[in-house]
Order: C-alpha cells, then structure tokens, then sequence
C-alpha cells in the first residue's frame, strides 16, 4: 500500500493507493495550526496501519524546506509564511508514525512529477510546473529528473516589473513586492479587497494585471529552463481567462527572443497548459515519490534525486 500526503497552505490531502492513479481513501484536513494538523495527519497513518503495512511513503510540502538528507534539519519547514510553522519537523512526525521508507519534496515538485509522469507533460523530460494560490511557486523537471541544486527552486521571489496601474504595497513579508507578493491569491485579494472568487466587475482588469505578472513567470522559465512544456495550476489560475492571457502576454513579451517557431511565440499552440490532474496532482505525485522508493529499496529515506 502507498501513502501520499500533500500539505498546502490551506489543506492537506492523504491519500492511500495501489498505485499512483489508483487511489483509495482520500483525507482531506484543514492546515491549522502545526501541532494540530501534523496530529491529524499522523491519525490518517496510525488507522491505515492498523489495517495493513504501509509499503512506502510520499511526501509532498509546502516549503521552503531542507531537502539535504546530511542536514540536521533535514525534514524541517522554514521560512514560510504560515504563521507558527516555520521549524516544524514535519518529515519526523511522518516517521514516528510509520518506519515505511519515505520520500519528501515540495508540493509543487510533486505536482511537476505527476504533471509529467501521467498529466499534461506526459511523455516530455523537460516539464515546468507553475502553482498559483497562496503562494507561487514551480517544479521543473530537466531530463526526466526533478531539478535541484543547494535547496528547492523559490522562484515566487522573482523580481518582477509592475504593472503601470499596480500601486498595490505587496504582501511578501521579506520583499514586498516580488512576484509572489504581487500575484499570489493573498495579493489580489489585498489589492482588490476581495478574494479571486468574488472580484465581480473588477475581474476583466484584475485578470489583466495578474496576466503581465505571470507572464514574466514563463518568459523567466523558458529563457532558463527551456522546457517543453509549462503547465499553470493553482486555484488563482481558475480565473476565467487568465490562462489564455498569459499565453497571449507571454508571446508579446518574449518577442521573438526563441525564435519565430517557438511555440511559446503561438498562444494556441499548446505550450502553456492547465493541469490534466487539476486538484489532484499533487497527491499524485506524493503517491509516485512514494511508488519510486520501492524501485529504490536501499533508499529508506529520501530528499531530492
């Protein structure tokens, strides 16, 4: 049996499954406070191995985290904005419930893998996944392998020019007006005085303000990365028409830089794409983080491939 668990800014889904598309049970809790939600998690383990083994555990967790398995830390949450989280060791509470081998990465990382294994990049190697909600952030797939370096891609922090009209402060508490605090759901929502659900009348020029931020985003990706494909998830990129107006903001701001047959150049070629597993890519990709570990027996606990 696998375990996939992804924590997100306002909830975190358990999920139990013969393989990573064949699901189970599906627990969905509310991201409270630390110590009440990493007990509620360690509940959902506790009932499921009383039932039979756990073979094997994924992880995917809003960050950032430390991802170096030499790290005393290694497991820990840092300097996040959810309030009372940061310094939570949250790999270590997983382990205390079940000694299944287990497999952490970001959420967005999870979401990539999952997006490229069985999704919207299926069979492409190089795959960017861009999540859009309470935070910003991306997980990139380079050669088939999730991309890391000294730590996790945080690329929410990305300097970015603001919109003429955008006299909004920015909600990042480190930076103020970086992408994230620019473009997140937090940041409309303080721009607007209202959440990315109910913008009503504002919605056309809200959505035009949020494409040129994002817009940047993918020009950014496709400059560095070079991927194949870049899939947008998210609950910001619900909004009707965003998707499309990023595609055709991306293709004026590039200008031609990739040449004239990239197919970022051609908004309807389908290089930027919704998610084929919408809501659920993450626990996916948390449930194959986990289905991999059983292809790698040695590894008993894993960070970053």
């Amino acid at each position: 049996m696998l375990l996939g668990i992804e924590t997100g800014g306002t909830k975190v889904v358990c999920a139990t499954a013969t393989s990573p598309l064949d699901l189970i049970e599906v627990h969905t809790i509310a991201t409270t406070t630390a110590e009440e939600t990493l007990g509620a998690i360690t509940d959902v383990i506790a009932d499921q191995v009383r039932r039979g083994p756990v073979d094997a555990v994924g992880i995917g967790a809003f960050g950032p985290l430390d991802l170096d398995p030499s790290s005393p830390s290694f497991g820990t949450i840092g300097a996040t904005p959810k309030p009372g989280w940061q310094g939570t060791r949250l790999l270590d509470a997983v382990r205390a419930a079940t000694d299944a081998p287990t497999a952490l990465d970001t959420d967005v990382a999870a979401a990539a893998l999952a997006e490229q294994r069985w999704g919207a990049g299926a069979g492409l190697s190089n795959v960017a996944y861009v999540t859009v909600g309470t935070g910003i952030g991306v997980g990139a797939l380079v050669d088939g392998r999730l991309l890391h370096g000294t730590s996790h891609p945080e690329i929410g922090h990305l300097t970015v020019r603001r919109h003429p009209g955008d006299t909004a402060a920015g909600v990042c508490r480190l930076h103020g007006d970086c992408l994230e605090g620019l473009a997140s759901g937090p940041a409309i929502a303080a721009r607007w005085g209202r959440p990315t659900d109910d913008l009503g009348g504002l919605r056309d020029l809200a959505v035009s303000m949020e494409s040129h931020y994002l817009a940047q985003l993918v020009a950014t990706l496709a400059y560095l990365l070079s991927p194949a494909r870049i899939v947008l998830g998210g609950g910001v990129m619900a909004l009707p028409g965003l998707l499309g107006a990023v595609s055709d903001d991306t293709a004026r701001l590039v200008a031609g830089a990739l040449g004239g047959d990239h197919p970022l150049q051609h908004p309807a070629s389908g290089y930027l794409r919704a998610p084929d597993l919408g809501g659920h890519a993450g626990v996916i990709g948390a449930l194959t983080l986990a289905a991999d570990l059983l292809d790698q027996p040695t590894r008993a606990v894993t960070g970053p491939s």
